[in-house]
Formats: structure tokens, C-alpha cells, sequence
């Protein structure tokens, strides 16, 4: 009898928690949603909504390695060079970081997820409130040390950003690592309705490369650096920022097994565009652009002399490098360790007995 009445007293007992247990539930689930929004009714509008995530690149590379580098003696460093860059430009993505904002207001992040994609193309799931949304998405920030995306709770500040605190050699940084991609796209997502939104990420860096022929001189010395590039990339309205003093660009150092030829490959953010256009030039090309009036972007090459002396080379481009893109120059050293070009639509300036004191930037 005892016994029974203890079975009894138990069961009114776990009756009792499980109550409980149900009753906190409900409070955790009803928090979850207000997460979302504010209105816990949002939760019985919710629904699953896929999501397609398409890489689309838009590049040049094969084009300009085959008309800078088409001869047969080039060959093997176009190749190299194609190696080097083979984590840039690509349709694939590492990683994806995606971001769903309220369209009002402030602009505030109300979702947030992150995936790894290893993909070109890929889908996914999510359950989201019924809303009108701006959903933002960048991929292989991973692996990239150099830029991070910063101010993305609110959607109009969300930025990828040179990380100036990386500068480890004076007032330079490394070139990027990775091909970064964003998209921005309007989303209204409706209630017991089946949707499917096609999101198309397009790349926001590019490459810059100084092929080098040392026509028998010594450039075991030569540094050579790239500047006038954007720090900041702004994803929601697809526009780049540029600091007042453009960031410093270390390059790279390519060889190939055969050849005398040496490269020097950056990878950056895009520079400036021309500010003054004189004509109008319609084109399907997206990386056709006219000369500017001023130096838009520049090459930086340092060689010591056997004397001690350091030689300044500057080349001056006033054609914008623009995201997607790879531009070469080739160039050549003369006497004194100056380094030419006989490309007409780049300027140079030589300083011989340069050094650190004497430096000037460039306005750009």
C-alpha cells in the first residue's frame, strides 16, 4: 500500500515537471522569435525559403596572358603566373557569409548564417519570418587576412576592409589571398507562398602585375610595390572607399623554370576611376576604359645598386584597374637599375640615390 501511494506521489511529481519542462519551452521558443521580430505571431508565418547561390566570374586573365605573354619564351612564366593566381580567379567558394536585414529603420541584421560552400553553385534552406529583407553575401573572406568584413550588423555600413593593424614592413601590406565576391539583393518573402531566390556573386578584387626583363643586370635587390587602390569595398550599394593615403602593395615574386623574365603580381582591391570622360564609350567589354587625366594607380620598383644606392622607378597608369581584372605591364632595366616600359600609356619617373628620407607619395 505504501508502495502504491509512493508510485502515486511519484507520478504527480514528474506531472509536475513535465509541466514545467513545457511551460519553459514555450517561454524559449516565444524568445527565439522575438529574435527575429518583435511580433511573436511572425512565428506561425514562418517558412522554409531556398536560397541559390550562383560564383560569376568576370575576368580577363586568359585574354591578357595571351596577348602579354603570347610568345613562346613567355609561355612558362604565363603558366606560373596562372598558377599563382589560380585561388583569385575562380568561380569557387570556400566559404559564404550571409546576412538578412530589415529594410526599415536602421537597417539592422535580423539573420545571419555562415556555410561552408566548396562550391561553384550551391543551395540552402532557411526558415525566415514573412518580410521584406536586404540580403547581403560575401565569400572567401576565410584565408584572407588582409580584408575583413566589418560594420555588417546594419546593412548600409557592412563593408569588406583592408586591415591596416596586418601591416607588418613599414607602411605596406600583404596582397589579398583569396578572390573575394559579394552580392546584394532585395528579398520579399511572402506567406505560404513556394519561392526560390537566384543570388549571383561577383568578384570585388583584382590583380596587378609588373613582368620584368633584367636584360642581364642584377635585380636579385629589386622590390617593387603597387599603390592607389581602394581600402574598403561597401557591399550594399557595391561601391569602393579610398583612403586619403592610398595603401602601400606588396607584390609577390613569380618565376618560371625557363625564361630570364621575372614577375611581380598584387592583388588588391580595384583603383579609381577616371574622373573626367570626355566622350561617351558605350561597350559590352567591362574592362575597355580611356585614359584619365592623372595617375589613377601606380608600380613601385626599388633596386640597390652595387654602389649602395637605391634607384626609384615609378610607372604611372592612368587606365583604372577595375574588379575582376588582371593588367600586365612589362618593363625592362636599363643602366643605374631604372626600370623602363615602352608600353606608351605608362609614365615613368626615375630617382636615382633614393632613399626613405627623401620619399614623396603621389597624390593619386
Amino acid at each position: 500500500m505504501f508502495a502504491r501511494k509512493a508510485q502515486t506521489n511519484m507520478k504527480k511529481r514528474y506531472d509536475i515537471i513535465g509541466r514545467l519542462l513545457m511551460a519553459a519551452l514555450a517561454t524559449v521558443l516565444l524568445s527565439a522569435c522575438s529574435v527575429i521580430d518583435d511580433d511573436p505571431g511572425e512565428c506561425t508565418k514562418q517558412k522554409n525559403y531556398r536560397l541559390e547561390y550562383e560564383m560569376r566570374l568576370v575576368t580577363n586573365m586568359t585574354t591578357e596572358l595571351h596577348t602579354q605573354l603570347g610568345l613562346e619564351t613567355e609561355v612558362p612564366l604565363a603558366a606560373a603566373l596562372k598558377e599563382h593566381l589560380k585561388s583569385i580567379f575562380t568561380d569557387y567558394a570556400h566559404d559564404v557569409d550571409l546576412s538578412f536585414y530589415d529594410t526599415q529603420g536602421d537597417s539592422v541584421r535580423l539573420q545571419h548564417d555562415q556555410h561552408i560552400m566548396d562550391a561553384s553553385e550551391a543551395s540552402y534552406v532557411l526558415n525566415l519570418p514573412m518580410r521584406e529583407y536586404m540580403h547581403l553575401a560575401a565569400a572567401n573572406l576565410v584565408g584572407n587576412p588582409v580584408v575583413g568584413l566589418t560594420s555588417d550588423e546594419r546593412c548600409h555600413p557592412s563593408r569588406l576592409e583592408t586591415i591596416f593593424a596586418e601591416r607588418t614592413q613599414a607602411d605596406t601590406i600583404p596582397s589579398h589571398t583569396t578572390g573575394l565576391f559579394t552580392a546584394r539583393q532585395p528579398m520579399d518573402v511572402k506567406d505560404d507562398v513556394d519561392q526560390t531566390f537566384h543570388v549571383r556573386l561577383y568578384m570585388a578584387n583584382c590583380a596587378a602585375a609588373l613582368v620584368v626583363d633584367p636584360r642581364e643586370y642584377d635585380i636579385s635587390t629589386l622590390r617593387v610595390y603597387t599603390t592607389g587602390f581602394a581600402s574598403q569595398f561597401n557591399i550594399c550599394d557595391s561601391s569602393y572607399t579610398f583612403a586619403a593615403q592610398s595603401p602601400i602593395v606588396r607584390t609577390d615574386k613569380v618565376t618560371a623554370a625557363e625564361g630570364s623574365e621575372v614577375c611581380y603580381v598584387s592583388v588588391n582591391f580595384p583603383s579609381r576611376e577616371p574622373k573626367v570622360t570626355r566622350s561617351i564609350v558605350e561597350t559590352i567589354e567591362p574592362f575597355i576604359a580611356k585614359d584619365g587625366d592623372e595617375t589613377l594607380w601606380e608600380f613601385r620598383a626599388y633596386i640597390t645598386n652595387a654602389d649602395g644606392k637605391i634607384t626609384e622607378s615609378v610607372l604611372s597608369l592612368r587606365q583604372p584597374l577595375r574588379a575582376g581584372q588582371l593588367k600586365i605591364i612589362k618593363a625592362y632595366v636599363t643602366g643605374e637599375g631604372a626600370v623602363q616600359t615602352d608600353d606608351h600609356t605608362v609614365g615613368v619617373s626615375v630617382q636615382l640615390n633614393w632613399s626613405d628620407g627623401g620619399q614623396h607619395d603621389v597624390e593619386l
